[in-house]
């Protein structure tokens, strides 16, 4: 479903919409700080979506957190440059950035049923949002068209009366339509629900940037969802950002260790007479680690992999953090 138009746009815009550089957020621990982002750098330009995938605990939603300046008291974010259509939002007072957040800068979360105030009818909340643009033809075509029908037709129902996917589609169709933003962040947006119902949210998705032109953070941890919905992809692990690249040069020529393990534990590149390929190993305190944070997972490490971070190269349209690349390993 990747918009071939929307790549071709989105790679010939100079100007990024979001850039962020040597973005660190950490957390206050028992022991001390815990750092759950480091260095991490890329760009999203207008109309693109940007797939930031890794297992759980990887950092992709803290550079969400970070990003909307959400992040839970006692965490700290520093980064070199964030800028947004132009502006620091590392320099932003909370006043100047409220102006920004919900408006041009939407953010969608996990959970739709703690985003929706639980005793209030949903199409009320819909009004609060929407005001009276919720009685525009234009409008209501659009929620009709996203498959919210059936909530527009009960007015006096609360979100415990409603599925799963439809509280999905009341969130994500309030942060793109109650002001149109530029950019809009979705934190794993389709994790708890079924493949049939995931399909309907992915295809609401692109149909929003279509339509409306914004930009798009998509998180997950599914790889088979990336590669449906789009344009570029960052992989992350242990807070850091290990490759970046167009979505068809992920799968067809992953260059980290990691992300080829990522592909190979995939349902949809195993053979259905083989067990699944793990990813050998375990994440745990793969943030702390001073070196690069698979290598106590990779089967290509180097002495120098515990010992330094790589510098990002670039190989051919991918970007790399690692010593391996380059040395006859096959990248």
């Amino acid at each position: 479903m990747t918009s071939t138009s929307t790549s071709t746009r989105t790679s010939a815009s100079a100007t990024p919409l979001l850039r962020v550089r040597d973005l660190d957020v950490t957390y206050r621990g028992s022991a001390g700080s815990v750092p759950a982002v480091r260095g991490v750098s890329f760009d999203v330009a207008p109309g693109e979506i940007l797939g930031l995938v890794g297992e759980s605990g990887s950092g992709k939603s803290s550079v969400c957190a970070a990003l909307t300046g959400l992040l839970p008291a006692g965490a700290r974010r520093r980064a070199a440059g964030l800028e947004f259509e132009g502006a620091d939002l590392v320099a932003m007072r909370e006043r100047e950035l409220r102006r920004v957040r919900g408006r041009r800068l939407a953010f969608v979360p996990q959970q739709p049923m703690t985003s929706l105030a639980p005793t209030t009818p949903v199409v009320r909340q819909l009004r609060w949002y929407l005001g009276d643009r919720l009685d525009d033809v234009e409008v209501r075509e659009t929620l009709l068209g996203i498959g919210l029908g059936p909530v527009l037709d009960r007015p006096h129902d609360l979100p415990g009366g409603f599925s799963g996917g439809q509280l999905q589609r009341v969130v994500i169709a309030i942060a793109a339509l109650a002001h149109e933003p530029a950019l809009l962040l979705a934190d794993e947006p389709t994790t708890t629900l079924d493949a049939t119902v995931q399909a309907q949210v992915l295809r609401l998705l692109l149909t929003l940037r279509d339509k409306l032109g914004l930009a798009m953070v998509y998180v997950s941890h599914d790889l088979a969802v990336v590669s449906t919905i789009c344009d570029r992809v960052g992989v992350m692990y242990g807070g850091r950002l290990v490759e970046t690249a167009p979505v068809r040069e992920i799968f067809a020529a992953p260059r980290h260790p990691y992300t080829r393990a990522l592909i190979a534990a995939m349902p949809a590149t195993t053979p259905a007479d083989r067990p699944l390929r793990a990813v050998e190993g375990s994440p745990d305190g793969a943030n702390l680690l001073p070196g690069c944070p698979f290598a106590p997972r990779c089967p290509d490490v180097l002495d120098v992999c515990h010992e330094r971070m790589p510098d990002p190269i670039r190989h051919g349209p991918n970007e790399v953090r690692c010593h391996c690349v380059g040395r006859g390993d096959g990248s």
